[in-house]
């Protein structure tokens, strides 16, 4: 155990505690993130809504890829980091976390009070008439459309998609929405240059207002999506540490700056404060 995690466990067991997460506490789960060690940014472009919205040929290609990427996702289980994060909430030592991943696995690693601040996918939202569905019944409607459609795919990005060749992409059919027949189907996630919904950002700046202490866990803060929350902490003279692989745009905000991976440091901190052994919803 090093002296700043020492000092983060006292931090912490004081409580109040608004943890903002990012990419990379899914590393250990098999998802890269986009900046970090594991990223895949040189590799990978992500879409943006832009371009999701105005070219067919994009939407195939991202349905096609997330296809295939959904069922890596849906495999996708919590890591010691989640579990940890989830240990801290039941011991009444977290009292919310604002995620920027879209994985589902703060909650499938029991925890709760969670603002998913870039939405899930594992909900499809019709762009013309609204109407939501699980991903779970989409995958069926695009399973019973394309029988015997098989592509070998490289490794899942962290968006849930993955590289497929162009032939492959052209053999893949779309499914229209159930309800309107008519709609655009998107995953209920916000892509690159689209705005996250103003009700989420208030309810997230509230929770940080709230705390006594903002936890990092995982986040490069390049976007100010994110970093947003830092800024405003910082603001109000609420402390902020950041734990993360590598320097992030908060580092200069921050009490205190943990380089370490997080399904190390998180069990170590679930250990110190007590909250090692909490079991329960």
């Amino acid at each position: 155990m090093n002296e700043g995690t020492s000092t983060l466990a006292k931090l912490l067991s004081e409580g109040d505690v608004v943890i903002l997460s990012g990419a990379g506490i899914s590393t250990e789960s098999g998802i890269p993130d986009y900046r970090g060690p594991s990223g895949s940014r040189k590799r990978h472009a992500p879409m943006t809504y832009q371009t999701f919205v105005g070219d067919p040929a994009a939407r195939r290609r991202y349905w096609a890829r997330s296809y295939v990427g959904w069922r890596a996702m849906a495999r996708a289980t919590p890591n010691s980091g989640h579990h940890a994060v989830a240990r801290l909430q039941r011991h009444g030592l977290v009292t919310g976390i604002v995620t920027q991943n879209v994985d589902g696995l703060h909650q499938a690693g029991g925890a709760d009070r969670v603002i998913e601040l870039h939405g899930s996918l594992y909900d499809v939202v019709c762009l013309g008439c609204g109407d939501i569905t699980s991903r779970e019944e989409l995958d069926h409607r695009l399973t019973l459309a394309n029988p015997g459609f098989v592509a070998r795919a490289t490794a899942i990005n962290p968006d849930g998609d993955v590289d497929l060749r162009d032939e492959e992409v052209d053999r893949f059919q779309m499914v229209g929405c159930r309800a309107c027949e008519t709609g655009t189907l998107k995953p209920d996630v916000v892509f690159f240059g689209e705005t996250v919904p103003a009700e989420r950002v208030s309810r997230c700046f509230s929770l940080v207002e709230s705390a006594r202490l903002l936890l990092v866990l995982g986040s490069s803060l390049t976007v100010m999506s994110g970093r947003r929350f830092v800024l405003r902490a910082a603001k109000l003279g609420i402390p902020v540490v950041i734990v993360n692989q590598g320097p992030t745009r908060g580092d200069g905000y921050a009490m205190l700056t943990l380089d370490a991976p997080l399904g190390t440091v998180l069990p170590e901190l679930a250990r110190l404060t007590g909250a090692e052994t909490v079991t329960g919803g």
